[in-house]
C-alpha cells in the first residue's frame, strides 16, 4: 500500500509541508520524543528511497532547528552528538521500514521502524556509558505512543491528500 501523490506530479512538497508541520508541532510538544520512528515510516512507504531519506532528514532538522534556535539547546559537544545520532538512527528506522512495508505491510514498516531506532539509540547510549533508565518499559510505551499518534495521523492526512488528488486528476481527465 503506498500513498503517493507523485503520480500527479510535484507534490513531493505536499509531504515535506506536512512533515515540516508535524516536525515543528513535535519539536514545541515533546522536544524529547520527536516520533521520528513515525516520521521515517510514513516517508518509506509513500516515497521512492531518495525522497523517503530526504523527508526524515528534513524532520529531523526543523526538530534541531527548533530545539536550538527556539527552545535553547545546549550547544556542547555532546548535545550537538546526539543531534547527529538522532539523524543516524532516523534514517536507519526510514530504511528499515522501506525494507519492511513491502513483505509485511505499513504497521509493521512503522513497528520495524520503532524498534529500529529505539534499539539503535539504546546501543548508543551504552556504548557511549550513558544512563539508561529512560529506556524502562513505561518509557519505552510513552514513546511508543507518541510515534503511533504520529504515525496515525501522517497516514490519514496521506491518504486524504492522496484521495484528493486522484479526485481533481479524474475531473481534469473526465472533465
Amino acid at each position: 500500500m503506498t500513498l503517493s501523490l507523485d503520480r500527479f506530479g510535484g507534490l513531493r512538497l505536499a509531504w515535506l509541508g506536512a512533515f515540516v508541520a508535524v516536525g515543528a508541532f513535535a519539536s514545541f510538544g515533546v522536544s524529547c520524543a520527536a516520533p521520528f520512528a513515525a516520521f521515517a515510516a510514513i516517508a518509506a512507504i509513500a516515497n521512492p528511497r531518495g525522497a523517503a531519506l530526504a523527508l526524515t532528514a528534513s524532520a529531523w532538522l526543523v526538530n534541531q532547528v527548533v530545539g536550538f534556535a527556539v527552545l535553547h539547546y545546549p550547544s556542547d559537544p555532546e548535545t550537538l552528538g546526539w543531534g547527529g545520532a538522532l539523524l543516524a538512527v532516523a534514517l536507519l528506522g526510514c530504511e528499515t521500514a522501506r525494507l519492511v512495508a513491502p513483505r509485511a505491510g505499513v504497521i509493521a514498516a512503522f513497528v520495524a521502524s520503532f524498534v529500529a531506532y529505539e534499539g539503535a539509540l539504546y546501543l548508543a547510549t551504552v556504548a557511549m556509558g550513558g544512563v539508561t533508565t529512560h529506556y524502562a518499559p513505561e518509557s519505552v510505551a510513552r514513546l511508543f505512543a507518541i510515534n503511533a499518534a504520529a504515525f496515525a495521523v501522517l497516514f490519514a492526512a496521506g491518504k486524504l491528500a492522496s484521495a484528493i488528488v486522484a479526485r481533481r486528476a479524474r475531473a481534469v481527465v473526465y472533465g
